[in-house]
């Protein structure tokens, strides 16, 4: 739960089963035990939606971070929306719209898993990135302790043209480092989205195939009209808003994927 209004009046907001603490002049939170999972939320901020996703790690096994990146944190996920894009649109720490280039908030990510492994030990770390920052965590896999990338409906740069769509969101230079770990068999990615969601394309999804070959595990959730669970054409956010905590569902079996694919890469046993 969170206490107070958040970002009202000075009020601190507080998650139940986290502790706050500072990582380079920015709020993160933590919570669990474990092999560390850097869990990068969505817009418009750390709503109570990513916060839920990362009890399920702790309760996994997992020592989760949040870090806060832009937004409010504690407020909803309804809140705010336009105005974080816009945000995100004019900030020099995101690439929204360039090609084959890393976000520079990255760098501040790639810090933020070192210090959660010398935290937590263990053989690496894990992370998930969501719509805008759904590309951040496999960007983080320049680092040899990123063992465990989650892309959930990577989202930048933002899908304007065909180029666009197909991009990753990493520069060259580090899209070769991931693509050489991958190739040694040193890195597995994990994928997510719904197949009609046209702010996280297809046509990602096909670049990080042929990149990354089998080390790319794509999970794409039918969302087309018709489909036998009813999911809308609209859905985007597979861990969060639009999952639906029912077994069978298919959003509930990605979820539980993604925690089997933390396990088996990270080496939690709970």
């Amino acid at each position: 739960m969170t206490a107070g209004e958040p970002g009202e009046g000075g009020d601190r907001v507080v998650f139940e089963g986290f502790v706050e603490e500072q990582f380079e002049d920015r709020p993160v939170w933590r919570g669990g035990s474990g092999p560390a999972i850097i869990v990068i939320h969505e817009i418009p901020g750390l709503h109570p939606g990513v916060v839920d996703f990362a009890r399920r790690l702790v309760a996994a096994g997992f020592t989760a971070y949040l870090p806060s990146l832009f937004g409010t944190p504690g407020r909803s996920d309804r809140e705010g929306m336009v105005g974080q894009v816009a945000r995100a649109c004019v900030s020099r720490e995101f690439s929204t719209f360039a090609l084959g280039r890393t976000s520079p908030i990255v760098g501040y990510l790639r810090r933020l898993a070192g210090h959660a492994h010398d935290q937590c030990g263990g053989p690496g770390v894990g992370a998930v990135g969501m719509c805008l920052t759904g590309g951040f965590a496999l960007a983080m896999a320049v680092d040899d302790r990123m063992l465990a990338p989650v892309l959930s409906q990577p989202g930048l740069p933002f899908p304007i043209s065909a180029r666009h769509r197909a991009d990753v969101g990493l520069s060259a230079e580090d899209l070769a480092v991931v693509r050489d770990r991958a190739v040694r068999d040193e890195l597995c990615v994990l994928g997510l989205r719904f197949t009609e969601d046209r702010g996280s394309p297809p046509e990602r999804f096909d670049t990080l195939r042929r990149e990354l070959g089998d080390s790319f595990l794509a999970m794409e959730i039918d969302s087309a009209p018709g489909n036998p669970h009813g999911i809308p054409s609209r859905a985007h956010a597979v861990l969060t808003r639009d999952l639906v905590d029912r077994p069978g569902h298919p959003t509930r079996s990605a979820l539980n994927q993604v925690i089997e694919f933390y396990r088996e890469r990270l080496g939690a046993t709970v």
